[in-house]
């Protein structure tokens, strides 16, 4: 649902660094992680972990659904 409905690309911030995010995946762990970009490098990062926006881009309310739902789990 998050991928279906995130609108992508957007950028946010990562310690104090300007990136943005490509896509949505899976790891091998099957954690839901954020593909981000700067430049030429990527790097992927939890989504739990990931910082939004202010304001949040389209469809960020299914990224704190998630964070709230994996609290409870």
């Amino acid at each position: 649902m998050i991928e279906e409905h995130l609108a992508l690309p957007f950028e946010t911030e990562l310690l104090r660094v300007t990136v943005s995010v490509e896509r949505i995946d899976l790891n091998v762990a099957g954690e839901i992680i954020a593909i981000c970009r700067r430049g030429t490098k990527r790097q992927s990062i939890p989504i739990l972990d990931l910082p939004l926006p202010k304001p949040p881009p389209a469809g960020a309310e299914w990224i704190q659904a998630y964070r709230l739902w994996s609290k409870s789990a």
